[in-house]
């Protein structure tokens, strides 16, 4: 090792035994690290010994004052003896007018007397479970106080009943325990329940500067009036109630729930000026295909000026809205949970959570709102649960009888399409369907009924596509003629003036064909739409399908296949193949329609390959909509027939011939593409000169 290396390795142990002795403590920073330490030790000390002793430790005197202050203070007083009584969940506790106290405690399915478990007595057996129960009831007394009596009890349930709604109210919480709807059932034949206690919990919380109230802690005490209305309430003492009550409109899947109270001000501070509602739902999987039920899935809500939002269906997402908004929905594919305040909430944290991995659940939906609230208002709030079908007449029925004087747009619960779309359906599609569904019972039928009447109204313009098309076939020679007499590139656009010049002399418009297709694509992807949110067709059966709502699986496995099970699917679905097959043979029939098909190979195997495409992407789609684009193609093949068993194209011919001779003004379209063609060549032309002069 040289001098230099010895030298660095001397300077380093300098600068780090300096840097040591710069940052040692103090001797009073020493001595006050140590006593700190030390009273740290003993807290822990003190709390353990606390923690050991305290559960196998009789009442002491400070306790037993605390005790009776605490009765004294929350409990009601007898005038004539003045001794204070108090019932608190698990305890009945007295104090006498000397201080002295009393009563009983329940701890281990046994009854103490509270007496026995004061100092200087023997305590009996379990009396360490006993003094544990009796000082958990003193703390709960001085969190809930009135409250503190209602935190434990039997749990129990009132039932409530129309002939759409079967309800069970629970005491706890005073919220709908279970919600069964009685016209529906799952795909596994359970009953369809739209809130049960394993899955759905909801409640108010009143907050104070100290205490925090939450009627899911508190077992309620009902009082029914018939099948109708129960009231659940907590008497408070000194004339203070606070209840919960719900009525179950008659023949409807509507829930009145209002909060009542009276005398409030004793209890909560006139300060407190909101109440926070929370709504956790843990959706259950109702729904053979579970993809659709997925993707249709998800938590909406409205703002005041009726804009209705949605939370992502396909992923998880968590949103703060600080606006006020109407109502809070959590929606599956065919059914809805609703709740409408009479009022607004004025804010919300909401949250959706994907279930991947869950085969009985689809989605955990959170919502944690806040709304107006004053302890002095007899009704501090009331809300409308709507619990029950996605159905449009049913949702428009609440907006035009429930709710008049607001626009509550719950139909936007059902996804029908953007705006021409939902137009489409809401206007002509969704009326149709209805009225056909009142007297005819096979939804099947009424599926092909529609298709009919939806191909009369296109009939017309079908048939004026099929015209042009037979004369563009008349046409076909002439068009090749022109293009033999112009061949190559740089008689592209001499070979298109006189093409569409020869189009304008027989009165033939090569864009008439598309018109019946661009009137036909919105009703197409309206249908698109409506079928897989229709709730008529759940559960209807047609010919082999047992569920229009869902895939007519004929063929189906469990095994994961790369790629094939993650866009085609574990099964095959037989309208979907029928579709296919018959979507090959209309394209076939309009390949052999269109003259100029044969010149563009490339075309023609991409007209072939869509349908194989739509073979992929609609059979995990519902069977009714399958059979819906089934059933149309079949029309618009047998159509195509039709029409050339009665169209001569001979007299087309002669028709046009005679249209040749006439003088014919260039339609404004006509006109304007001439002029575009002729600015192009012009514009040509001068390119090749400029190309010319630089090559020189």
């Amino acid at each position: 090792m040289d001098k230099n290396s010895i030298l660095g390795i001397v300077l380093m142990a300098a600068i780090i035994i300096g840097f040591m002795l710069y940052n040692q403590p103090s001797p009073e920073e020493l001595e006050q690290q140590r006593r700190e330490a030390a009273e740290q030790q003993k807290l822990e000390q003190q709390k353990s010994d606390a923690e050991a002793v305290a559960p196998f430790d009789s009442i002491s005197a400070a306790e037993a004052q605390t005790i009776a202050a605490t009765v004294r203070e929350l409990g009601t007083t007898d005038s004539l003896t003045h001794s204070s009584t108090l019932k608190i969940a698990g305890a009945t506790l007295t104090a006498a007018a000397d201080g002295k106290i009393g009563g009983t405690v329940e701890a281990g399915g046994k009854v103490f007397d509270v007496a026995s478990l004061t100092a200087g007595s023997t305590l009996p057996a379990g009396g360490a479970e006993a003094c544990k129960a009796l000082r958990k009831a003193l703390a709960d007394a001085a969190r809930y106080r009135g409250f503190a009596k209602y935190i434990s009890g039997d749990s129990a349930t009132v039932k409530l009943a129309n002939k759409l709604v079967s309800l069970e109210i629970s005491n706890k919480g005073a919220e709908i325990a279970r919600a069964v709807l009685n016209d529906y059932s799952s795909y596994d034949s359970t009953a369809v329940e739209m809130m049960s206690p394993a899955t759905n919990s909801y409640g108010f919380t009143l907050t104070t500067a100290t205490q925090r109230f939450d009627t899911r802690e508190f077992f309620f005490t009902p009082h029914q009036v018939g099948d109708s209305i129960v009231e659940m309430s907590l008497d408070l003492g000194d004339g203070a109630t606070f209840a919960i009550r719900y009525t179950l409109l008659p023949d409807s899947y509507l829930v009145r729930m209002d909060v009542l109270q009276n005398g409030m001000q004793a209890v909560i501070p006139s300060t407190v000026a909101s109440m926070d509602f929370s709504w956790k739902q843990k959706m259950p999987r109702n729904e053979a295909g579970r993809v659709f039920e997925e993707r249709n899935s998800a938590l909406y809500y409205m703002f005041m000026d009726g804009d209705v939002e949605n939370l992502s269906e396909n992923k998880s997402e968590a949103k703060e809205v600080s606006e006020r908004f109407k109502w809070v929905g959590y929606k599956n594919q065919f059914f809805s949970a609703v709740m409408m305040a009479r009022t607004n909430f004025s804010s919300a944290e909401f949250d959706s959570e994907v279930l991947e991995n869950d085969p009985d659940f689809i989605k955990t939906m959170t919502t944690e709102a806040t709304l107006e609230y004053s302890p002095s208002a007899a009704n501090p709030a009331s809300f409308t649960f709507y619990l029950g079908p996605n159905s449009y007449p049913l949702l428009s029925d609440i907006q035009e009888n429930i709710y008049p004087e607001s626009n509550m747009n719950l139909t936007k619960l059902i996804p029908l399409g953007w705006s021409l779309f939902r137009w489409i359906n809401t206007l002509i599609i969704i009326p149709l369907f209805s009225f056909l569904g009142s007297f005819i019972s096979n939804y099947g039928i009424i599926i092909l009924l529609l298709t009919i009447f939806i191909k009369i109204i296109l009939f017309p313009f079908t048939y004026k596509s099929y015209m042009s098309q037979a004369r563009m076939r008349v046409l076909a020679p002439e068009v090749k003629a022109i293009n033999d007499k112009y061949p190559g590139q740089e008689n592209a656009m001499k070979r298109q003036q006189e093409t569409m010049a020869l189009y304008s002399r027989a009165g033939a418009n090569p864009m008439s064909g598309c018109l019946p297709m661009l009137l036909q694509m919105p009703i197409l992807i309206a249908m698109f739409s409506f079928f897989p949110s229709a709730i008529e067709l759940r559960g209807e059966s047609f010919l082999w399908v047992k569920d229009l709502s869902a895939p007519d699986a004929i063929v189906s496995w469990t095994a994961n296949i790369p790629f094939i099970s993650s866009t085609f699917g574990n099964h095959i679905s037989l309208f979907c193949l029928l579709m296919t097959v018959t979507n090959i043979l209309y394209t076939r029939i309009t390949m052999q329609n269109q003259p100029s098909s044969s010149s563009m190979p490339g075309m023609k195997w991409m007209m072939y390959l869509m349908p194989l495409m739509f073979l992929f992407f609609f059979n995990n789609y519902a069977a009714g909509l399958s059979y819906y684009y089934f059933l149309s193609l079949l029309i618009t093949i047998v159509q195509t027939y039709i029409f050339r068993r009665v169209v001569n194209e001979e007299k087309v011919r002669a028709k046009m011939a005679e249209n040749a001779k006439k003088p014919r003004k260039k339609s404004g379209f006509m006109a304007r593409l001439e002029e575009a063609q002729r600015k192009q060549e012009a514009l040509m032309r001068e390119q090749a000169r400029q190309n010319a002069k630089k090559r020189r």
